[in-house]
């Protein structure tokens, strides 16, 4: 029991015990006279009971005074507690209240001090675009009066015009005269028996320069080209090397081209053959030809220049297909030698009314030409393969040589050719580089540079195409930025082909009973007063010409254009197929130097 309850019990018993004493007293009181009252005043003797309540009334004193003062340090515990509870709570809601002031004023400084980052990056920010924006405006300007002073091209609406020229200064020396400009026939290379052979020939030349220009048009969705270019290596009728030359203009290339955003480009007009071996994919504009300063290359290269349709597509980071449509001819024909048909034609000579050469052939076209090709082009090279598909026809009368001769059973005849045909060309260092040619099949003559025959003839009238190869080799060097060395090893074959007609002789390209004996001594000139030197109809069997040289910029910017020198120094050599006499040989020395300024 606590010392409450104890109190407490003992404060029950003690009123009991005093209850019953009053009453006690109480009744005896009031049982009493005055008299006796007043005697007991006098006689105030403390019994043991009243010494025991007296006593216990003072211990009730004694304890409700202990009460009083528990309940009064009660009192004060509650109340101070009561003031701690209220400072504690004070105290919390003024922490929370300081937490609070010091999360904002935290908040207040990180916002600061990122406002302060902020405003410092901003800055930087504004500190370098401004620096930025004044390099820009200044390279703007810098731009702007660069286009407007050295533009790159011309601008008509909305198509961009990019010039395209030089001017060349050319001269020629060959040891044995051809009577030729800057171009070089080399099928006529004379043999021994020309006066020629034993003369040497120097012209100039300016007939090579060109002039031309790329035309421009970008709708997004298609690019569209169109592209010129002509020189002067063309002869009028009154051409001439006496006063004013009056050299004729003629059409090198002008073809229209449309090219589509998924890598498909169609291309028509007057362009190189797709033959022709590119520097880039199949692309006009990019064709690689021999350095050489004369204008006919060099012998094994294979070209055209021709009306054509073509068709591009490239299909993905390095291959290209490409086919196309080019217009059909039948060059150096061969009429089956001395014994040769006379019944039959596949051509005849142009029709002024129709705009065409009156002294020059035409063959009377059954189909064009179809060329496809396939091109590579990983980084260290580009490698090309393809073929051509041509198309020979002719007209010939069986009945011709009957008695009476009748045209009856006169037919068409048509005859395939073609070959195939690679090229290979890699960078063998940073300054030199290496390329192969090769084409081969039958009436492919054409495309050779030297013009060797396409066909021959039968005994019946009908057209035999001639089995051909063409070649070359290419080393181009670049030892510096101003000095480029080429040098290139070439050579064209053609198969001799015979028949034997229903006399007897022999029909065909290169008949071994023709008459070469002619071929190796020279003989007078005609109008001589004796006999001029006889006829050589030797037959051609292959052309080799061997080239090297050097191309020198003086002066190249791209600001004032470009000005070079060139020399090039070729050995030419002709053989023949031996027929009565022998196999006469023809080769010549030939020296070409130009000098060309190139617009920028």
């Amino acid at each position: 029991m606590t010392k409450q309850f104890q109190a407490i019990t003992i404060v029950v018993l003690a009123l009991c015990v005093m209850s019953a004493q009053a009453q006690t007293s109480a009744t005896a009181s009031s049982n009493e006279t005055p008299h006796r009252r007043a005697a007991k005043k006098k006689a105030p003797a403390e019994s043991a009971i009243g010494r025991e309540i007296r006593e216990l009334r003072e211990q009730l004193q004694t304890m409700q005074t202990q009460i009083d003062s528990l309940k009064q340090q009660n009192a004060d515990k509650d109340a101070k507690l009561a003031t701690a509870t209220q400072d504690a709570q004070a105290a919390n809601a003024a922490a929370a209240q300081s937490t609070e002031q010091a999360e904002k004023v935290s908040s207040s400084v990180q916002s600061n001090t990122a406002a302060v980052t902020a405003l410092n990056s901003d800055v930087k920010d504004l500190k370098s675009a401004n620096t930025g924006m004044a390099k820009t405006i200044a390279d703007t300007k810098n731009d702007l009066t660069k286009k407007i002073d050295e533009p790159l091209a011309l601008h008509y609406k909305g198509i961009k015009i990019t010039p395209v020229a030089f001017f060349a200064f050319e001269t020629v020396w060959r040891q044995r005269a051809m009577n030729a400009d800057i171009n070089t026939p080399f099928t006529s290379t004379p043999f021994a028996n020309a006066g020629n052979a034993h003369m040497s020939e120097f012209n100039f030349s300016g007939r090579q320069s060109r002039i031309g220009g790329l035309f421009e048009g970008d709708t997004h969705s298609v690019k569209l080209k169109g592209y010129i270019e002509a020189d002067f290596l063309s002869s009028g009728t009154t051409s001439n090397n006496n006063q004013s030359n009056s050299y004729t203009m003629r059409q090198r290339q002008f073809w229209g081209q449309a090219g589509f955003k998924n890598g498909f480009t169609v291309t028509g007009g007057q362009m190189w053959s797709l033959v022709t071996e590119t520097k880039k994919s199949t692309d006009n504009g990019t064709e690689n030809l021999p350095a050489n300063v004369d204008a006919q290359y060099n012998v094994g290269f294979s070209w055209l220049r021709l009306p054509a349709i073509r068709f591009q597509q490239k299909l993905g980071g390095i291959t290209t297909v490409a086919a196309a449509l080019e217009n059909g001819q039948i060059t150096g024909f061969d009429k089956g030698g001395a014994n040769g048909p006379t019944n039959y034609f596949f051509g005849g000579t142009g029709n002024n009314g129709g705009l065409y050469n009156t002294t020059t052939t035409y063959t009377n076209n059954v189909a064009p030409d179809l060329v496809a090709k396939a091109a590579f082009d990983p980084k260290f090279g580009h490698f090309e393969v393809g073929g051509a598909l041509r198309f020979f026809r002719d007209r010939y009368y069986p009945d011709a040589s009957a008695t009476p001769p009748s045209s009856a059973g006169a037919k068409n005849d048509t005859k395939l050719a073609g070959g195939i045909f690679a090229n290979a060309r890699v960078k063998a260092t940073k300054y030199a580089s290496i390329g192969v040619h090769f084409l081969g099949g039958d009436g492919v003559g054409r495309y050779g540079t030297s013009g060797l025959s396409d066909a021959t003839v039968h005994p019946d009238g009908t057209l035999e195409p001639l089995h051909a190869y063409q070649g070359l080799f290419s080393l181009e060097l670049h030892p510096t930025p101003k000095l480029d060395l080429f040098g290139y090893a070439g050579g064209e074959y053609v198969q001799r082909t015979l028949y034997v007609n229903s006399k007897g002789q022999e029909v065909g390209y290169a008949p071994s009973s023709q008459n070469n004996s002619d071929c190796f001594t020279e003989g007078l000139p005609s109008g001589a007063a004796t006999s001029p030197a006889g006829s050589c109809s030797a037959l051609t069997r292959s052309v080799f010409e061997g080239t090297g040289g050097f191309t020198y910029r003086f002066y190249n910017s791209p600001k004032y254009g470009r000005f070079q020198y060139e020399v090039q120094y070729s050995y030419l050599s002709k053989g023949t197929w031996a027929g009565i006499g022998g196999a006469p040989k023809a080769t010549n020395n030939m020296v070409f130097t130009g000098m060309r300024y190139y617009i920028p």
